[in-house]
């Protein structure tokens, strides 16, 4: 049995599969009077008559007319919290946001300084000062963010989980947990792993004299690994993107080499070949949304603490993953084996400047084979700074300062080579770019400003794509959508469930990018993706109505409401609008997006990790497929039907024979079309009003009709 799938597609895909043209072009006067039929069809479902019962969206939206408490929204700020694999069940959550409010972040700031100085036996500090180990942690747990599908990051605290605690790049990092722990344990669920590594690394760099913006509070841990494990490698990441060459991965992989958060800091399948390096850099980084000058203040600021470690050639010891409950046992102190790499960038490795870039500049540099059994490099005639001893209890020796491949291809390539001659001869410059580009590092995965807390939040940057204020005064919203039921009656309702549908559906619960507020679809690159061919002359029909209510009335609202009014004219119950949305200028925050909105799946694996990723669970995406199917009947049809005659379907191939989707299919049928109408009235709302943050775990919007 064939069937049009156009909510599904839309939501799925970015586009339909099973009925291209319609996602695609322009509606035909015979796919009109189809979608009209199938529209009747759910009216019928719903207790309406042949005529769409308007007045249900006019009251509803004149009641948001009243002067709201938070951005023109009519109802309370409301907890949502995130329903997916991998985050704690919503009362945790909700116990979580409560005890956010109460943390201390003074004496969180406090006892990690305390903490920085204060060396164990166990595991000594390099230099009397944990400051380096701290920013490698926090480094390692927020550098694992790529922009494909804005996974990995810190929000969760994942890096206490497989893959990533076993990663080679993160070898003795368990050790920098231990010492976290008594603060952890101190300061309770207010204060999560994620933003515990964050905010070590960030008040490390403070204590030793360097530049910080600010911190931005909020993460939320993991229980598990179900939301990183495709950063790999696992199974899981083989399947979706396939490492075919490790230390040549591509995108979406993050990092060209699985078991790093980067690239090999030896050079290219480890070869010190510095272009090569400055190559790989430019691409892997780039993955993350870094430029060319955000690398080099990026690197140099990170490698102006602290050091490397690889006294020998000997094994750091088993992986967490091998031996959980002794893992990375090899030696301490001077025996400390860890990237395999050893000794510091400067001759003062716990106080902020510049030398890392002087040293570069005013020295000649060698390969060599290092202690480690890798290659480095040394200043040729070893005439360069020296650093103290890391362990002055073992030795009072001075220890040559060292450089790697990746070092040295920002002294090679000439794009890199202008920043870093820059940085040299401009310390202030040096320290603007470092305290920004820290900020950038750490927060890529929190998704706006206005999800976060704290009293050390810095002024929203560029990379969180801040929107402008609402109104002070917004449009009658009922006179608004009174005007779009006007419209509808000479225009399709689906060009207008689909506007609203291609907004919505670019949101990302993986790092709270996307979504309907902004409008950015009006723009480059979402106005050019395949996917959204047609929607400008949707957006056309809503001028306008636009230009009526002028800047009373954003397009992202506009665009909101004008699909809620088309759901509910085909049948949906009423569903309450929550105003208060504005405009971008432009299009940049849906920048990276593009993957996994301008494609079809190709299989049913690829469209579970699409609306799971968009925050929706199994039921949600399965109750808004349903929007447009014309009956119960024909939803059984699609279910009990062969495999054949699914054919090339992803969506039919899914309700089929994944077993998720199949049982809320099933439990539809059972239930019938009261229960669908609400839970498909609830998804909707939920999808439309998912950007709407108010806190890591809250919602200016209710999330239920």
């Amino acid at each position: 049995m064939k069937f049009s799938a156009f909510a599904v597609t839309v939501l799925a895909t970015g586009h339909a599969a099973a009925f291209t043209p319609i996602a695609f072009n322009p509606v035909s006067r015979q796919q009109s009077t189809r979608l009209h039929g199938m529209f009747d069809g759910l009216i019928k479902q719903f207790g309406g008559g042949g005529d769409a019962d308007t007045s249900r969206t006019t009251e509803l939206a004149s009641s948001s007319t009243a002067t709201p408490a938070m951005g023109g929204c009519p109802f309370a700020a409301a907890f949502n919290g995130i329903s997916l694999p991998g985050y704690p069940p919503l009362e945790v959550q909700q116990e979580y946001a409560d005890a956010l409010d109460k943390v201390n972040w003074d004496g969180v700031k406090t006892d990690l300084k305390q903490l920085f100085s204060d060396s164990k036996d166990w595991w000594p500090a390099d230099y009397g000062h944990y400051g380096g180990l701290f920013i490698r942690l926090a480094w390692h747990c927020t550098g694992s963010y790529r922009m494909s599908d804005g996974r990995g990051g810190c929000d969760g605290g994942a890096q206490r989980f497989d893959p990533e605690r076993s990663w080679d790049d993160n070898t003795n990092l368990d050790k920098a947990r231990r010492l976290l722990e008594p603060i952890k344990l101190k300061h309770g669920i207010g204060l999560s792993w994620g933003d515990l590594f964050v905010l070590s690394g960030t008040m490390a760099i403070e204590d030793m004299g360097g530049p910080v913006l600010g911190f931005c509070g909020g993460r939320i841990d993991h229980v598990d690994n179900s939301q990183t494990r495709a950063l790999g490698p696992t199974p899981e990441q083989q399947a979706f993107s396939e490492c075919e060459v490790d230390g040549d991965c591509q995108a979406p992989l993050g990092q060209n080499t699985l078991g790093l958060i980067y690239v090999n800091p030896e050079g290219p399948m480890g070869v010190p070949d510095p272009q090569g390096a400055a190559d790989t850099i430019r691409d892997v980084f780039g993955r993350m949304d870094m430029d060319d000058r955000e690398n080099v203040a990026l690197i140099g600021g990170g490698h102006t603490f602290g050091k490397a470690h690889g006294a020998s050639e000997a094994s750091p010891g088993d992986k967490p993953f091998e031996n959980p409950s002794n893992s990375w046992d090899g030696g301490r102190g001077m025996d400390t084996v860890t990237s395999g790499f050893e000794g510091a960038w400067t001759a003062q490795p716990t106080k902020w400047d510049n030398a890392y870039f002087k040293n570069l500049l005013n020295y000649e540099w060698e390969s060599w084979m290092g202690p480690g059994g890798h290659y480095q490099w040394r200043v040729v005639g070893g005439k360069g700074p020296k650093a103290p001893a890391a362990y002055p209890a073992d030795t009072k020796e001075l220890q040559d300062i060292m450089m790697l491949t990746t070092d040295i291809g920002l002294l090679k390539d000439p794009e890199y080579r202008k920043y870093v001659e820059e940085f040299a001869a401009d310390e202030e410059a040096f320290a603007k770019a470092f305290g920004d580009v820290w900020y950038k590092l750490v927060n890529r995965d929190m998704g706006p400003v206005s999800r976060c807390v704290g009293p050390f939040t810095a002024p929203a940057q560029e990379f969180q794509f801040p929107l402008p204020d609402a109104p002070a005064e917004l449009a009658d919203m009922g006179a608004v959508s009174a005007d779009l039921n006007e419209l509808m009656e000479t225009s399709d309702g689906d060009d207008f469930i689909r506007l609203a549908m291609q907004s919505a559906n670019t949101f990302r619960a993986t790092d709270y990018l996307g979504g309907c507020n902004g409008a950015r679809i009006r723009f480059e690159p979402g106005s050019k993706w395949p996917a959204n061919a047609g929607l400008d002359k949707t957006l056309a029909l809503l001028e306008p109505i636009k230009e009526s209510f002028g800047d009373s009335l954003s397009w992202a609202d506009l665009i909101v409401l004008a699909g809620n009014v088309a759901v509910e004219r085909a049948g949906s119950p009423a569903l309450p609008f929550c105003a208060g949305r504005t405009d971008a200028p432009d299009g940049a925050g849906w920048n990276p997006l593009e993957y996994g909105n301008a494609d079809a799946p190709t299989s049913v694996d690829d469209m579970t990790e699409r609306f799971l990723r968009r925050g929706l669970t199994a039921k949600e995406f399965v109750a808004l497929s349903f929007a447009t199917h014309p009956s119960v009947e024909s939803l059984r049809g699609v279910i009990t039907s062969s495999k054949g005659d699914a054919g090339d379907d992803v969506f039919a191939q899914g309700l089929q024979f994944d077993p998720d989707m199949r049982q809320w299919a099933e439990y539809y049928i059972s239930a019938g079309d009261d229960v669908y109408g609400n839970d498909f009235a609830s998804a909707w709302n939920k999808l439309m009003n998912s950007d709407r943050f108010d806190g890591p775990t809250g919602n200016l919007c209710t999330l239920s009709p």
